[in-house]
């Protein structure tokens, strides 16, 4: 199954609709409806060109004889994570998706972290050629995610063995990641959710109001959010910025005494340059924010 997909476009898919997409915490790619990130959901009346592939359906008929899943799923999206890389946590949209989502583990054991609204988490342990399935308030209510880090903590005996990571610190150990690729198959939901958890809920409560920008999936996404959450606001904010951080950190002054005549002294991110001219007897290398607004609070600072 690994080797099926090449992540490369599809013979006869135009390039305008290939689904394989570099995003930041991983490569993606969808098979019968694309998952779209900046709204996630789907749109139901375009389905792809392309779909589940015929090598997904050996596991999906034994999903169905073992009673794992009532109906065949439609939606494929494989991730591709290298070692470090993770995805944020999050819940699958209820109204995308009917219940029961599986999701195949191949490559390298990772640790999965389930966390309930009330403050519960579950760090589940996902190896190779095992399958998750979420239903109910594991797919409804927890929201489930992969900490982007190179090493995860696991059960020291029968590491192989899928399933929650212990407290007991003599039965835990490091586990070195490897490439992991995942394939999870999902319903597409045809009707309004009717979940027994309206308030997570996006059928059957109002919308929520956004706490602040959701996670980049990609650099251009992330490019977009610093422009907007940073730069921006900062052009709005320099001159206030700068009458309340007028004095130097008594602390940074006394390292700025410390070096010896002619040391050279990198400001990284030197804001509205409080710190510049404080000794004219070192060469600095000033390190600043793309704001013009600060660039002009300190523009006619003389230094050496």
């Amino acid at each position: 199954m690994m080797s099926s997909d090449s992540w490369r476009p599809s013979i006869g898919v135009p390039r305008a609709t290939e689904t394989a997409k570099a995003l930041k915490h991983r490569k993606v790619k969808h098979y019968g409806y694309e998952f779209r990130y900046d709204n996630n959901n789907v749109d139901k009346e375009k389905p792809l060109s392309e779909g589940i592939p015929q090598v997904c359906d050996g596991v999906l008929e034994r999903c169905l004889k073992e009673n794992l899943i009532k109906v065949k799923p439609d939606q494929l999206t494989i991730n591709q994570y290298q070692p470090g890389q993770g995805i944020p946590p999050h819940v699958d949209t209820h109204s995308p998706f009917e219940d029961t989502i599986v999701s195949l583990s191949l490559g390298s054991k990772v640790v999965m972290d389930f966390k309930h609204p009330d403050g519960r988490s579950v760090a589940v342990v996902l190896p190779g050629r095992s399958l998750l399935v979420m239903t109910g308030e594991s797919r409804y209510l927890w929201t489930h995610g992969i900490t982007p880090r190179k090493f995860d903590v696991v059960p020291a005996c029968d590491s192989n063995r899928p399933g929650p990571v212990t407290s007991d610190l003599r039965d835990l150990t490091l586990n070195k990641r490897g490439m992991r690729t995942s394939f999870t198959f999902r319903k597409v939901r045809r009707r309004p959710c009717d979940c027994a958890f309206p308030s997570a809920c996006d059928s059957q409560g109002p919308p929520q109001q956004s706490s602040g920008p959701s996670a980049p999936q990609s650099d251009s996404d992330a490019s977009c959010l610093e422009r907007e959450f940073v730069h921006e606001v900062y052009e709005q904010i320099a001159g206030h910025f700068s009458s309340t951080r007028h004095s130097p950190w008594p602390r940074v002054l006394d390292f700025l005494r410390s070096l010896p005549t002619w040391a050279v002294l990198a400001d990284v991110g030197c804001g509205n340059g409080k710190y510049l001219g404080l000794r004219t007897d070192l060469f600095t290398v000033r390190l600043c924010a793309k704001t013009a607004e600060l660039v002009l609070l300190y523009r006619d600072i003389v230094f050496i």
